[in-house]
């Protein structure tokens, strides 16, 4: 008896004293996976085998989202994306794009409208649902397109001002960090996503929200050009197909998803048939819901 409560008690400090932390699946969140996606379906096989531990977050910096708000019929907007493309080239592993086709109020008027001759709909629920939003809030920056967040922070939205504003906030503290580890299977275009969140600066609101993003990385279709022309063989970047898991507003962090400090998410997702899954990714990000403000973002592909 004495040699088996040793054992367990060896058991129990070797798990303790591991620098890995496993991504916890509490009941109520696991059993929420769809395991059919899974090849084979077996959730006691995909959790004994597939699901992912966290070792420290080596990430000590601070990256940035810039969201592109643009459309097809906006002249000035293919130099907008030009200008995001420029920065995300300087800082490609700080600095990530989501193109959202979609205006202050929301609605599909204008840049965003489809006619026989532009007939490709380049919205989303939830893109639009953030337009409408941001374009609400005073101070935001957001009059039309193309206009542009660097992740979210105050500061001049014109595509002029995105260099010096990411800039800025790639010099900010780092105030909540992100890692996730994707699972991706073929057979059943299945996406499984497990995500940390760890608070870095405890004086943050408790009003904090995790948000995914389908990111199609490019696309051909028409659009309006600087000197009014039209081209057909224009390739859309970084286009934001829509929100996993959630509407715009993502996931809050609640103690529920708590575990020794950090929070844990966990998503699984089909990939609808029309994308290819290496010319997408997945973009994860930290809000403020009061603020509006992203504090942390990185980048995972799907294949």
């Amino acid at each position: 008896m004495n040699k088996i409560l040793l054992a367990a008690l060896a058991a129990v400090f070797a798990l303790s004293s591991c620098d890995k932390v496993a991504n916890p699946f509490p009941e109520t969140i696991a059993t929420a996976l769809d395991y059919t996606l899974y090849p084979g379906g077996d959730s006691i096989a995909y959790t004994a085998t597939e699901w992912p531990s966290f070792s420290t977050n080596p990430n000590i910096s601070r990256n940035v989202l810039i969201e592109d708000f643009t459309g097809h019929l906006c002249n000035n907007c293919p130099d907008a994306a030009d200008t995001a493309e420029n920065i995300h080239s300087d800082y490609p592993n700080s600095v990530f794009i989501a193109t959202i086709h979609a205006s202050p109020t929301g609605d599909l008027l204008g840049f965003q409208a489809t006619n026989p001759e532009y007939p490709i709909n380049w919205t989303n629920e939830s893109g639009v649902a953030i337009g409408e939003h941001l374009g609400s809030l005073p101070g935001t920056d957001f009059f039309g397109n193309p206009y542009g967040s660097i992740s979210r922070v105050d500061g001049d939205w014109n595509p002029n001002g995105w260099r010096a504003l990411t800039q800025t906030v790639l010099a900010a503290p780092l105030e909540a960090n992100v890692q996730a580890v994707l699972n991706y299977y073929p057979s059943t275009r299945g996406i499984f996503l497990h995500s940390e969140v760890e608070i870095v600066n405890p004086s943050l609101p408790d009003s904090l929200y995790t948000v995914v993003y389908l990111i199609e990385d490019s696309i051909v279709g028409k659009q309006k050009m600087p000197d009014n022309t039209s081209n057909s063989d224009y390739v859309h970047r970084e286009v934001m197909r829509g929100t996993i898991s959630s509407d715009w507003q993502g996931r809050k962090l609640t103690d529920a998803e708590l575990d020794s400090g950090k929070y844990y998410f966990n998503y699984s997702y089909k990939l609808p048939a029309q994308y290819d899954a290496s010319n997408t990714h997945l973009l994860i990000y930290v809000r403020n819901s009061s603020t509006e403000e992203i504090y942390q973002v990185i980048k995972k592909k799907i294949e």
